[in-house]
């Protein structure tokens, strides 16, 4: 098999993971520990962010990261300038909308919930952290969703285009 198809389906794969696993963040994770109170809110999201830095996850997170841009510079120069467009279009928004929204955004108010010792703190303080983090988080996992969707829907249209 071609590196140019590799690298495509590898793309196209990476990226319909995050947009699944973002779009189930913002659909059902976060909307059903959202009607929990603030403690057992901060103490569940705090679990699930450690839980989540795995291998497997930082691989899934990053082959969309190296893989469009791959897939952009494999094929540029290609007679089907649409589908390089198309391809380069999906590497801007996931970078913009996915991977920097996470990293400027959610890692840091990850962090900080992380490194919150949440049994030393009052329900007047749990209640402030709660709306220091929730509608932010939110709101960037709102922006990644989108993105993620986004960029995944641009790389099936180019590798439609291409095969017309």
């Amino acid at each position: 098999m071609e590196v140019n198809k590799i690298a495509i389906i590898t793309a196209v794969l990476s990226t319909g993971m995050m947009a699944g696993i973002f779009f189930t963040w913002s659909n059902a994770v976060k909307p059903g520990i959202g009607k929990l109170d603030d403690m057992i809110y901060l103490s569940a999201l705090q679990s699930m962010n450690r839980v989540i830095l795995n291998p497997l996850f930082y691989i899934v997170f990053i082959l969309p990261i190296l893989f469009l841009p791959i897939s952009t510079a494999l094929n540029f120069g290609a007679k089907e300038v649409f589908h390089v467009k198309l391809l380069f279009a999906a590497t801007i928004v996931y970078w913009s909308g996915a991977f920097l929204v996470t990293l400027f955004g959610n890692i840091p108010l990850n962090e900080l919930l992380n490194n919150t010792h949440l049994e030393r703190l009052s329900m007047e303080e749990l209640s402030k952290l709660r709306v220091r983090i929730e509608n932010k988080w939110n709101t960037f996992n709102v922006i990644r969703t989108i993105s993620s969707c986004i960029a995944f829907i641009l790389v099936i249209l180019s590798i439609l285009q291409k095969n017309n």
